[in-house]
C-alpha cells in the first residue's frame, strides 16, 4: 500500500514538473467539401454512394471497369433464394438516375493529394481526364475470385469455380441437366501457407449450389469435400437441409487433399476424385461429371496501389485493415478516409450492405459539418538543424513530411493539418531537429529529472 502511494506520489510530482513546461497548442479549423469520392462501383460502393447523396451530397463513383456491378454480376441468387440480378439491376437503375451522383466508368486514379475535408483526386475514364475535389473518400473497390492451379482447373473443361458452376446453373447449361454426379473442393487458395485465412463465403456457396441442383434435379449426387463447414449464422439451416436432400459431406484433411485425374471407362471419360473417407479411414473413388471448386477470395490487384495513394494501411492478408475491429470498424487512421464491402475481407451481400451504410454514415458525420478541427499536437521541424537526410520522410505513414528545397539546402517540413502526431520522425531524425508539440524534450526531461530525484 504505501509502495502504491509513493508511485502515485512520484507521477503526480512528474506531472507538475511537466506542466510548468507545456506551452498552449493552436488548433486549425478546416473547410469541408460537401462531396465524396467513392472509388468502386459494386454493390458496396453503390449502396453507400445512395445514402450519402440521398441526404443532399454530390458523390462522385468511380469505377475501373466498363460497367457497374462488381462480383455480383456473376452472382445470380442467394441461399435464401433471392434474385441478386433484379437487385442488382435496380440499383443500377438508381445510381444513374440519381442526379447528385457522378458515375466514371473505365477509370484509373492517376493522383490523390490533399486532406480531411479537402480531398483532390485526379482520375482518367472513359469522359477524359478530371479533377475532382471532394471531403471524404469512401474505398470500396472489392475483391476478385481467386483462379486456381490445382485440380485439373484450365486443363478440363468440366473443372470449374463455384461462381462458374452457378452462372451454368442459372443459365440451364446443357452439361449441368445431363450431369450424374456433381463434386465440390472447398479451400481451394486458401487456408494454406500463402493465404492463412478463410473465405467465409465459400462454404455457403456449396450448400447454395448444392440445393439448387437438387431442385433441378433430385436424383443427382452431390459430394462436398470440406475441412470444416463453415454455414455460419442461420445458414446453418441450409447445410441440414443439404444433408436431409442426400448431399454427402466427406471430411479431408489438409495433408491428405482430394486427388482429381481423368480416367476412361466404357468408352466415357470421367474425372476421378479420391478422397479419404474419415469413417472408414479407406480412400474413396468418386467418378464425377463436374468438379466446382471453392476458389479462394482474393484482395484486388489494385489494391496496394489504392492503398499508397490514399495512405491507408493494408493487412498481412492485403486486405484493407481497419482502424479498430471494434470502435472503428468502417474508418482508417486516416482521417477522412472510409471502408466498406469486400475490400475489407470476403462477406455475404447482407453484410456488405450493413456495411456500406456504416460507411456512409460515417462520411456523412463529416460532411454535415462546415469545418472539421485538427489536432494541435503535430511535429514541427527546427530548420537549422535538419540535415535534409530523409528519414523522417520515409517514417511518415500519413506523408505529412516532405522534403523541400531552401538556400540552405533540401529541409524537412511538416504539414500541420495532416500529421497526427506520432512522433515516429521526431524519432528517427539523428540531428533532433523534429520535436512534437505537447511531448518535447524538454517536457520530457522534466519529468526524468523528478523522477531520478526522488530516488
Amino acid at each position: 500500500k504505501e509502495e502504491a502511494t509513493q508511485k502515485a506520489k512520484d507521477i503526480v510530482r512528474m506531472a507538475v514538473a511537466r506542466a510548468i513546461a507545456l506551452e498552449p497548442l493552436r488548433q486549425f479549423e478546416l473547410p469541408v467539401n460537401k462531396a465524396a469520392l467513392v472509388v468502386g462501383g459494386g454493390v458496396a460502393g453503390m449502396t453507400c454512394a445512395l445514402s450519402i447523396a440521398e441526404q443532399g451530397h454530390e458523390v462522385y463513383l468511380v469505377e475501373k471497369e466498363k460497367e457497374l456491378g462488381g462480383m455480383a454480376r456473376r452472382l445470380h441468387y442467394t441461399i435464401e433464394g433471392l434474385d441478386v440480378q433484379a437487385y442488382l439491376r435496380d440499383l443500377v437503375k438508381k445510381v444513374h438516375e440519381h442526379p447528385l451522383i457522378h458515375v466514371y466508368t473505365g477509370a484509373q486514379i492517376l493522383e490523390a493529394t490533399g486532406y480531411v475535408g479537402n480531398f483532390v483526386t485526379k482520375i482518367e475514364s472513359e469522359r477524359g481526364l478530371s479533377e475532382i475535389k471532394h471531403g471524404a473518400v469512401i474505398i470500396a473497390i472489392g475483391a476478385e475470385e481467386y483462379k486456381p492451379t490445382e485440380y485439373l482447373y484450365g486443363e478440363d473443361e468440366r473443372v470449374l469455380t463455384l461462381l462458374e458452376l452457378e452462372e451454368k446453373i442459372a443459365k440451364g447449361d446443357e452439361s449441368v441437366a445431363q450431369a450424374q454426379t456433381v463434386v465440390m473442393i472447398q479451400c481451394v487458395g486458401c487456408r494454406n501457407e500463402e493465404r492463412n485465412y478463410c473465405s467465409r463465403v465459400c462454404c455457403s456457396q456449396a450448400v447454395k449450389n448444392a440445393l439448387k441442383l437438387k431442385e433441378i434435379k433430385p436424383d443427382i449426387d452431390v459430394y462436398v469435400l470440406y475441412r470444416d463447414m463453415r454455414t455460419y449464422g442461420f445458414r446453418e439451416d441450409y447445410y441440414r437441409k443439404a444433408a436431409d436432400k442426400g448431399v454427402i459431406f466427406i471430411r479431408y484433411e489438409p495433408d491428405e487433399k482430394p486427388r482429381v485425374e481423368r480416367v476412361e471407362e466404357g468408352g466415357k471419360t470421367f474425372l476421378r476424385v479420391t478422397v479419404t473417407e474419415p469413417t472408414l479411414g479407406m480412400p474413396l473413388a468418386i467418378d464425377a461429371d463436374i468438379l466446382a471448386l471453392a476458389a479462394a477470395v482474393v484482395p484486388s490487384a489494385g489494391a496496394e496501389r489504392i492503398a499508397q495513394l490514399f495512405k491507408v494501411p493494408l493487412n498481412q492478408d492485403g486486405f484493407f485493415k481497419e482502424a479498430h475491429v471494434k470502435l472503428r470498424p468502417v474508418e482508417f487512421d486516416t482521417e477522412g478516409v472510409y471502408l466498406c464491402g469486400t475490400a475489407h475481407y470476403p462477406k455475404h451481400i447482407q453484410e456488405v450492405i450493413n456495411q456500406a451504410y456504416g460507411a456512409a454514415g460515417r462520411a456523412l458525420a463529416l460532411l454535415s459539418h462546415d469545418i472539421v478541427i485538427a489536432s494541435g499536437v503535430v511535429a514541427q521541424v527546427e530548420e537549422k538543424r535538419c540535415i535534409g537526410c530523409g528519414a523522417c520522410v520515409q517514417v511518415c505513414a500519413y506523408g505529412a513530411v516532405e522534403l523541400r528545397e531552401t538556400k540552405q539546402g533540401k529541409k524537412a517540413t511538416v504539414n500541420p493539418i495532416i500529421c497526427k502526431g506520432d512522433g515516429l520522425c521526431n524519432a528517427v531524425c539523428p540531428a533532433g531537429a523534429i520535436t512534437l508539440k505537447h511531448f518535447t524534450n524538454e517536457e520530457i526531461g522534466r519529468q526524468i529529472e523528478v523522477a531520478f530525484a526522488a530516488m
